[in-house]
């Protein structure tokens, strides 16, 4: 009963990150299970994998009230994921431990990078903006008025005249080339996701931001839609391989799911660049950890 409790207490954190980054809590979770509670990786991305539904599920719901996702993306990149996840649970299980681990560090360390010079960039501009003569203030607060009646309209709000233009056209065309692009991160994550067993948010999130051009916050948000489809396949297979450690799993979920609605309510509240920051921050941490415990271990 003390370990259920001391994951479920840990699980609030994890759960907290998860829906403020969009990241399933796998890149968490994997290391947890491995470094806390002595799982070996292949269970320990495994059991990863089935916690991450439904922490992902609970801050999803969050995001969907706040208008802080675009469903449609995390549909697309979803079906296509929950395509390749299996194939990534077939890799896994017939690779040495070290290397489900090292693959693990280094897709994490590599997004953590990448979303590290983002934030980094994001902070000069938004001192930039701060520079801008009054006439220009103005001008900014004139478009983040517009930015929220966007977001009014794609919760059913109608201007006076009865247009209304979805999240989706406001930041995305869904054009040929568009919808490839999501169905190849997509295919990317979930083959990753199911290797490493996480939910591929940690992939998704940069690559939304940087090939779709939509914010971190909506990146967020859209990732757990992802996650909710991509992930099932994977976890299918692997409790059938009998890989999954149910109570484990359950003590984690019982605190990430609370945590995950919060920390979908927190995002709305923080700076765009200071998200960017802490998810890099954050992934580069866990890929460190990652690699010296299995130098060490």
């Amino acid at each position: 009963m003390l370990s259920f409790v001391a994951a479920a207490i840990i699980g609030v954190a994890i759960g907290i990150l998860s829906g403020m980054l969009g990241i399933g809590g796998g890149t968490v979770m994997v290391p947890l299970f491995r470094l806390a509670f002595g799982l070996d990786p292949l269970a320990a991305t495994a059991t990863s994998l089935f916690s991450i539904i439904p922490t992902s599920l609970a801050g999803l719901s969050k995001h969907l009230r706040n208008g802080t996702c675009i469903p449609r993306i995390g549909l697309i990149c979803g079906c296509a994921g929950a395509c390749a996840s299996p194939l990534g649970v077939l890799a896994a299980t017939h690779s040495p431990n070290w290397a489900v681990m090292g693959g693990t560090s280094l897709v994490i360390g590599y997004s953590s990078i990448t979303m590290l010079r983002r934030g980094i960039a994001a902070v000069r501009a938004e001192r930039a903006a701060a520079a801008v003569s009054p006439s220009k203030a103005a001008g900014a607060g004139a478009d983040a008025t517009a930015s929220k009646a966007v977001g009014a309209c794609a919760e059913g709000v109608k201007d006076p005249e009865g247009a209304c233009s979805s999240i989706e056209a406001a930041h995305v065309a869904m054009t040929t080339r568009t919808v490839a692009a999501m169905i190849a991160i997509g295919l990317i994550a979930g083959f990753m996701g199911g290797y490493v067993g996480v939910g591929g948010g940690f992939i998704m999130v940069p690559l939304f931001i940087s090939v779709l051009g939509i914010s971190m916050r909506e990146a967020s948000g859209t990732s757990l839609v992802a996650v909710c489809i991509l992930a099932v396949p994977g976890v299918i297979e692997q409790a059938l391989l009998g890989n999954v450690h149910v109570s484990v799993g359950l003590a984690i979920a019982v605190g990430s799911m609370p945590g995950s609605i919060l920390g979908a309510s927190l995002v709305k509240r923080i700076p765009e660049s200071a998200l960017r920051l802490l998810f890099a921050s954050f992934l580069l941490v866990v890929a460190v950890i990652l690699v010296l415990n299995e130098v060490v271990g």
